[in-house]
């Protein structure tokens, strides 16, 4: 049962998050795609991952949103997270852009200060993933769990 309440507390804090973004990023796409047009290697892309990554932030908070697709919705962040990471490594490693737009009090944050929150988010992810595995299925209300002897 507290497997169950961590992963909860986990899955809701990532759909914030994600639910969060995404608004900030739709509301502001035209914003969003101009900024892109500036990055390195995605610049050429900008409009296409401008739209693509806010829809995928709010599939992702769908996903988690329901038990049944919670596992996929977890596999899903740590994917986005990583690519987030890899790509802000890059940033960080090869260029002196320094522009977010993850939207709101995100914004505050600098580069380094990202990968790390990446960093943790990816680690609370796959430890919502290790205890989702953990969590045995109910059994059905008319399955026998003992042998009574007559």
């Amino acid at each position: 049962m507290k497997r169950i309440f961590i992963s909860e507390i986990i899955a809701s804090l990532f759909i914030l998050l994600f639910v969060y973004t995404s608004i900030n990023k739709f509301l502001s796409i035209q914003t969003v795609t101009a900024i892109f047009k500036g990055y390195p290697l995605i610049g050429g892309m900008a409009s296409l991952i401008a739209w693509i990554l806010p829809i995928s932030e709010f599939t992702i908070a769908v996903l988690l949103f329901f038990p049944k697709s919670r596992k996929v919705g977890f596999a899903g962040s740590i994917i986005l997270l990583t690519l987030f990471s890899i790509y802000l490594g890059y940033i960080l490693l090869f260029t002196d852009k320094e522009v977010c737009t993850c939207g709101g009090l995100l914004n505050q944050l600098s580069w380094p200060q990202h990968l790390l929150l990446n960093t943790l988010l990816i680690i609370l992810a796959i430890t919502a993933i290790k205890l989702h595995r953990k969590e045995k299925p109910p059994l059905p209300d008319n399955q026998i769990t003992s042998v009574v002897s007559t």
